[in-house]
Protein backbone atom coordinates (compact mmCIF):
# COMPACT_ATOMS: atom_id res chain seq x y z
CA UNK A 1 0.00 0.00 0.00
CA UNK A 2 1.66 3.21 -0.90
CA UNK A 3 1.87 5.36 1.84
CA UNK A 4 0.00 9.02 1.89
CA UNK A 5 1.75 12.02 0.55
CA UNK A 6 2.61 14.59 3.38
CA UNK A 7 2.41 18.30 3.05
CA UNK A 8 4.42 21.13 4.83
CA UNK A 9 2.44 23.50 6.97
CA UNK A 10 1.52 26.49 5.44
CA UNK A 11 3.18 28.90 7.49
CA UNK A 12 6.65 27.34 7.25
CA UNK A 13 6.38 27.21 3.47
CA UNK A 14 5.49 31.17 3.62
CA UNK A 15 9.02 31.40 5.65
CA UNK A 16 10.69 29.18 2.70
CA UNK A 17 9.31 28.08 -0.45
CA UNK A 18 6.25 30.19 -1.21
CA UNK A 19 8.84 33.03 -1.39
CA UNK A 20 9.89 31.77 -4.65
CA UNK A 21 8.48 33.48 -7.47
CA UNK A 22 7.68 30.13 -9.36
CA UNK A 23 5.67 29.61 -6.36
CA UNK A 24 3.44 32.46 -6.52
CA UNK A 25 0.73 30.56 -7.93
CA UNK A 26 0.24 28.71 -4.57
CA UNK A 27 -0.44 32.36 -3.40
CA UNK A 28 -2.13 33.96 -6.05
CA UNK A 29 -4.80 30.79 -5.71
CA UNK A 30 -5.58 31.64 -1.87
CA UNK A 31 -6.06 35.77 -2.69
CA UNK A 32 -8.21 34.71 -5.68
CA UNK A 33 -10.42 32.51 -3.63
CA UNK A 34 -10.55 34.77 -1.07
CA UNK A 35 -11.27 38.06 -2.83
CA UNK A 36 -13.54 36.50 -5.50
CA UNK A 37 -11.22 37.60 -8.38
CA UNK A 38 -7.94 36.72 -10.36
CA UNK A 39 -4.89 38.05 -8.99
CA UNK A 40 -1.82 37.70 -9.94
CA UNK A 41 1.14 38.90 -8.10
CA UNK A 42 3.79 41.13 -9.51
CA UNK A 43 6.33 40.63 -6.40
CA UNK A 44 7.08 40.26 -2.86
CA UNK A 45 8.68 43.18 -0.83
CA UNK A 46 10.23 43.31 2.48
CA UNK A 47 8.02 42.50 5.51
CA UNK A 48 9.00 42.12 8.78
CA UNK A 49 11.90 39.66 9.85
CA UNK A 50 11.03 35.55 9.89
CA UNK A 51 14.16 34.83 11.07
CA UNK A 52 15.07 31.50 12.26
CA UNK A 53 16.94 31.34 15.84
CA UNK A 54 15.79 30.06 19.42
CA UNK A 55 12.85 31.61 19.90
CA UNK A 56 11.59 31.06 16.70
CA UNK A 57 8.49 29.72 18.04
CA UNK A 58 7.18 33.19 19.17
CA UNK A 59 7.65 34.39 15.77
CA UNK A 60 4.72 35.68 13.62
CA UNK A 61 5.38 34.65 10.01
CA UNK A 62 4.31 37.47 7.57
CA UNK A 63 4.71 37.94 4.01
CA UNK A 64 4.32 41.07 1.84
CA UNK A 65 3.19 40.92 -1.97
CA UNK A 66 2.06 43.33 -5.12
CA UNK A 67 0.12 42.80 -7.36
CA UNK A 68 -0.16 44.42 -10.97
CA UNK A 69 -2.27 47.20 -10.41
CA UNK A 70 -0.05 48.16 -7.13
CA UNK A 71 -2.47 46.70 -3.89
CA UNK A 72 -0.71 45.20 -1.53
CA UNK A 73 -1.21 42.11 0.35
CA UNK A 74 -0.08 41.74 3.80
CA UNK A 75 -0.41 37.93 4.72
CA UNK A 76 -0.04 36.94 8.43
CA UNK A 77 0.47 33.90 10.18
CA UNK A 78 0.21 33.65 14.14
CA UNK A 79 0.58 30.73 15.99
CA UNK A 80 0.57 31.95 19.40
CA UNK A 81 -2.26 33.55 21.72
CA UNK A 82 -2.26 37.34 21.46
CA UNK A 83 -4.97 39.68 22.94
CA UNK A 84 -4.18 42.96 20.71
CA UNK A 85 -4.30 41.21 17.64
CA UNK A 86 -7.03 42.94 16.17
CA UNK A 87 -4.72 46.25 16.98
CA UNK A 88 -1.91 44.67 15.71
CA UNK A 89 -3.91 43.78 11.98
CA UNK A 90 -4.72 47.84 12.33
CA UNK A 91 -0.74 48.72 13.03
CA UNK A 92 0.45 46.39 9.97
CA UNK A 93 -2.08 47.89 7.45
CA UNK A 94 -1.62 51.43 8.32
CA UNK A 95 1.68 51.06 8.34
CA UNK A 96 1.87 50.20 4.80
CA UNK A 97 -0.52 52.94 3.99
CA UNK A 98 1.98 55.07 5.39
CA UNK A 99 5.01 53.67 3.77
CA UNK A 100 4.48 53.40 0.31
CA UNK A 101 3.54 56.46 -0.15
CA UNK A 102 6.36 58.97 -1.24
CA UNK A 103 6.62 62.84 0.56
CA UNK A 104 4.75 65.00 -1.51
CA UNK A 105 2.63 62.85 -3.20
CA UNK A 106 -1.67 63.56 -3.93
CA UNK A 107 -3.62 60.88 -1.32
CA UNK A 108 -5.26 59.79 -4.65
CA UNK A 109 -1.75 57.79 -4.87
CA UNK A 110 -2.46 55.77 -1.39
CA UNK A 111 -2.06 51.87 -2.19
CA UNK A 112 -5.14 49.67 -1.60
CA UNK A 113 -4.20 47.01 0.92
CA UNK A 114 -5.69 43.80 1.98
CA UNK A 115 -4.65 42.40 5.33
CA UNK A 116 -4.99 38.43 5.83
CA UNK A 117 -4.30 36.85 8.69
CA UNK A 118 -4.24 33.03 9.35
CA UNK A 119 -4.67 32.53 13.26
CA UNK A 120 -4.16 29.37 14.90
CA UNK A 121 -5.92 30.35 18.12
CA UNK A 122 -9.42 31.32 19.18
CA UNK A 123 -9.46 34.90 18.25
CA UNK A 124 -12.11 37.17 19.51
CA UNK A 125 -15.43 35.25 19.66
CA UNK A 126 -17.49 34.26 16.89
CA UNK A 127 -18.97 31.03 15.02
CA UNK A 128 -17.78 31.67 11.56
CA UNK A 129 -14.24 30.75 10.18
CA UNK A 130 -13.72 33.53 7.75
CA UNK A 131 -14.00 36.93 8.83
CA UNK A 132 -14.17 39.94 6.23
CA UNK A 133 -13.99 43.38 7.63
CA UNK A 134 -14.18 46.78 5.30
CA UNK A 135 -14.61 50.65 5.65
CA UNK A 136 -18.22 52.26 5.03
CA UNK A 137 -19.75 55.05 6.49
CA UNK A 138 -23.54 55.28 7.26
CA UNK A 139 -26.19 58.07 7.70
CA UNK A 140 -26.75 58.40 11.20
CA UNK A 141 -30.69 58.76 10.68
CA UNK A 142 -31.17 57.02 7.51
CA UNK A 143 -28.74 54.42 7.36
CA UNK A 144 -28.05 55.23 4.30
CA UNK A 145 -24.24 54.25 2.85
CA UNK A 146 -22.12 57.27 1.71
CA UNK A 147 -21.38 56.46 -1.86
CA UNK A 148 -18.83 58.22 -4.06
CA UNK A 149 -19.51 60.44 -6.72
CA UNK A 150 -19.62 59.60 -10.65
CA UNK A 151 -16.26 61.88 -11.20
CA UNK A 152 -14.43 60.13 -8.26
CA UNK A 153 -15.64 56.47 -9.21
CA UNK A 154 -14.05 57.51 -12.76
CA UNK A 155 -10.95 59.10 -11.45
CA UNK A 156 -9.89 55.87 -8.53
CA UNK A 157 -11.29 53.29 -10.88
CA UNK A 158 -13.40 51.63 -8.02
CA UNK A 159 -17.16 51.59 -7.11
CA UNK A 160 -17.49 52.19 -3.52
CA UNK A 161 -15.85 54.03 -0.80
CA UNK A 162 -14.81 51.07 0.95
CA UNK A 163 -12.18 49.73 -1.98
CA UNK A 164 -10.31 52.79 -0.73
CA UNK A 165 -9.90 51.66 2.63
CA UNK A 166 -7.84 48.78 3.54
CA UNK A 167 -9.70 45.13 3.84
CA UNK A 168 -9.38 42.76 6.04
CA UNK A 169 -9.64 38.58 6.32
CA UNK A 170 -9.15 36.56 8.88
CA UNK A 171 -9.16 32.65 8.32
CA UNK A 172 -9.47 30.66 11.76
CA UNK A 173 -7.64 27.36 11.15
CA UNK A 174 -7.37 25.81 14.36
CA UNK A 175 -10.30 23.96 14.27
CA UNK A 176 -11.67 23.47 10.55
CA UNK A 177 -11.68 19.72 9.56
CA UNK A 178 -14.29 19.24 7.26
CA UNK A 179 -13.70 18.90 3.60
CA UNK A 180 -15.96 20.29 0.86
CA UNK A 181 -16.26 21.37 -2.64
CA UNK A 182 -16.51 25.01 -1.73
CA UNK A 183 -12.94 26.56 -2.79
CA UNK A 184 -12.64 29.22 0.19
CA UNK A 185 -13.55 25.99 2.84
CA UNK A 186 -11.37 23.49 0.78
CA UNK A 187 -8.46 25.84 1.48
CA UNK A 188 -9.23 26.53 5.55
CA UNK A 189 -9.09 22.86 5.63
CA UNK A 190 -5.90 22.13 3.74
CA UNK A 191 -4.15 25.67 6.53
CA UNK A 192 -5.90 23.65 8.69
CA UNK A 193 -4.36 19.94 8.72
CA UNK A 194 -2.14 20.41 5.91
CA UNK A 195 -3.33 17.85 3.96
CA UNK A 196 -4.45 18.36 0.24
CA UNK A 197 -6.95 15.60 -1.07
CA UNK A 198 -6.87 14.18 -4.62
CA UNK A 199 -10.25 16.49 -5.21
CA UNK A 200 -8.60 19.42 -4.35
CA UNK A 201 -9.67 21.82 -6.92
CA UNK A 202 -9.62 25.32 -5.66
CA UNK A 203 -7.49 27.80 -7.17
CA UNK A 204 -3.64 27.10 -6.21
CA UNK A 205 -3.91 23.70 -4.42
CA UNK A 206 -2.99 21.59 -7.66
CA UNK A 207 0.12 23.19 -7.72
CA UNK A 208 0.35 23.70 -3.69
CA UNK A 209 0.15 19.61 -3.77
CA UNK A 210 3.20 19.53 -6.20
CA UNK A 211 5.60 22.49 -4.60
CA UNK A 212 4.92 21.82 -0.68
CA UNK A 213 5.58 17.70 -0.71
CA UNK A 214 8.16 16.76 1.84
CA UNK A 215 9.50 14.46 -0.04
CA UNK A 216 10.73 17.29 -2.51
CA UNK A 217 12.44 18.84 0.08
CA UNK A 218 16.31 18.66 0.44
CA UNK A 219 17.64 17.75 3.94
CA UNK A 220 18.36 21.38 5.13
CA UNK A 221 15.14 22.08 4.54
CA UNK A 222 13.84 19.16 6.39
CA UNK A 223 16.08 19.69 9.35
CA UNK A 224 14.44 23.45 9.22
CA UNK A 225 10.85 21.98 8.96
CA UNK A 226 10.73 19.38 11.59
CA UNK A 227 12.72 22.31 14.14
CA UNK A 228 9.73 24.31 13.35
CA UNK A 229 7.13 21.75 14.07
CA UNK A 230 8.69 21.10 17.26
CA UNK A 231 8.38 24.79 18.67
CA UNK A 232 4.57 24.86 17.30
CA UNK A 233 4.34 21.67 19.46
CA UNK A 234 6.44 23.71 22.65
CA UNK A 235 4.46 27.00 22.31
CA UNK A 236 0.57 24.96 22.20
CA UNK A 237 1.56 22.40 25.38
CA UNK A 238 3.07 25.27 27.15
CA UNK A 239 -0.81 27.35 26.93
CA UNK A 240 -3.07 23.71 27.10
CA UNK A 241 -0.86 23.10 30.46
CA UNK A 242 -0.87 25.87 31.84
CA UNK A 243 -4.77 26.13 31.14
CA UNK A 244 -5.23 22.66 32.44
CA UNK A 245 -3.34 22.74 35.44
CA UNK A 246 -4.89 25.88 36.64
CA UNK A 247 -8.17 24.19 36.21
CA UNK A 248 -7.13 21.02 37.68
CA UNK A 249 -5.50 22.55 41.30
CA UNK A 250 -8.15 25.14 41.36
CA UNK A 251 -10.71 22.42 41.86
CA UNK A 252 -8.95 19.91 43.70
CA UNK A 253 -7.96 22.67 46.31
CA UNK A 254 -11.86 24.07 46.50
CA UNK A 255 -13.10 20.65 46.88
CA UNK A 256 -10.55 20.22 50.03
CA UNK A 257 -11.39 23.66 51.44
CA UNK A 258 -14.55 23.64 50.98
CA UNK A 259 -15.61 19.93 52.69
CA UNK A 260 -13.15 20.99 55.48
CA UNK A 261 -14.99 24.49 56.22
CA UNK A 262 -18.12 22.90 55.67
CA UNK A 263 -17.98 20.43 58.08
CA UNK A 264 -16.36 22.76 60.28
CA UNK A 265 -18.64 25.13 60.10
CA UNK A 266 -21.78 22.78 60.11
CA UNK A 267 -20.92 21.44 63.76
CA UNK A 268 -20.54 24.98 65.39
CA UNK A 269 -23.56 26.26 63.80
CA UNK A 270 -25.57 22.87 63.84
CA UNK A 271 -27.32 23.58 60.87
CA UNK A 272 -27.94 22.07 56.94
CA UNK A 273 -27.55 26.07 56.52
CA UNK A 274 -24.13 26.57 57.49
CA UNK A 275 -22.89 23.20 55.60
CA UNK A 276 -24.07 24.43 52.55
CA UNK A 277 -22.57 27.53 52.89
CA UNK A 278 -19.25 26.86 54.46
CA UNK A 279 -18.81 24.48 51.51
CA UNK A 280 -19.67 26.44 48.63
CA UNK A 281 -18.05 29.19 49.37
CA UNK A 282 -14.93 26.87 50.51
CA UNK A 283 -14.96 26.05 46.81
CA UNK A 284 -15.23 29.45 45.86
CA UNK A 285 -11.96 30.39 47.51
CA UNK A 286 -10.11 27.29 47.35
CA UNK A 287 -11.20 27.56 43.47
CA UNK A 288 -10.07 30.75 43.04
CA UNK A 289 -6.82 30.75 44.87
CA UNK A 290 -5.62 27.06 43.72
CA UNK A 291 -5.76 28.37 40.03
CA UNK A 292 -3.54 31.89 40.80
CA UNK A 293 -0.91 29.52 42.29
CA UNK A 294 -1.47 27.14 39.46
CA UNK A 295 -1.37 30.40 37.27
CA UNK A 296 2.26 31.62 39.03
CA UNK A 297 3.76 28.33 39.26
CA UNK A 298 3.12 28.12 34.95
CA UNK A 299 4.15 31.65 34.11
CA UNK A 300 7.53 30.76 35.81
CA UNK A 301 7.86 27.94 34.04
CA UNK A 302 6.70 29.62 30.58
CA UNK A 303 9.76 32.88 31.61
CA UNK A 304 12.15 29.56 31.73
CA UNK A 305 11.29 29.08 28.48
CA UNK A 306 12.23 32.37 27.01
CA UNK A 307 8.47 33.41 26.58
CA UNK A 308 7.89 37.50 26.68
CA UNK A 309 6.13 38.81 29.21
CA UNK A 310 3.40 40.39 27.17
CA UNK A 311 2.63 36.71 26.01
CA UNK A 312 3.01 35.33 29.53
CA UNK A 313 0.52 37.83 30.59
CA UNK A 314 -2.16 37.29 27.90
CA UNK A 315 -1.93 33.22 28.79
CA UNK A 316 -1.82 33.71 32.58
CA UNK A 317 -4.34 36.91 32.99
CA UNK A 318 -1.17 37.81 35.61
CA UNK A 319 0.35 41.59 35.17
CA UNK A 320 3.13 43.07 34.37
CA UNK A 321 4.48 43.66 37.34
CA UNK A 322 3.87 40.74 38.91
CA UNK A 323 5.72 38.22 36.50
CA UNK A 324 8.77 40.50 36.50
CA UNK A 325 9.19 39.42 40.26
CA UNK A 326 8.76 35.90 39.70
Amino acid sequence: MQDKEQYVRFDWAMKRLLRDKANYVVLEGLITTLLGKKITIKKLLESESNQENDNDKQNRVDLLAEDEQGALYLMEVQNETEVAYFQRMLFGASKLVTEYINRGQGYENIRKVYSINIVYFNLGQGKDYVYHGKTEFRGLHDNDILELSPFQRQKFEVDAVSDLYPEYYILKANDFNKWSKEPLEQWIYVLCTGDIPDDANAPGLSEAREKLRIAHMTKSELNSYYRHLDNVVILRDNIDTARAEGKAEGRAEGRAEGKAEGRAEGRVEGRAEGRAEGRAEGRAEGRAEGEREAMIKNARKMKALGADVAFITSVTGLSEAEIQLL
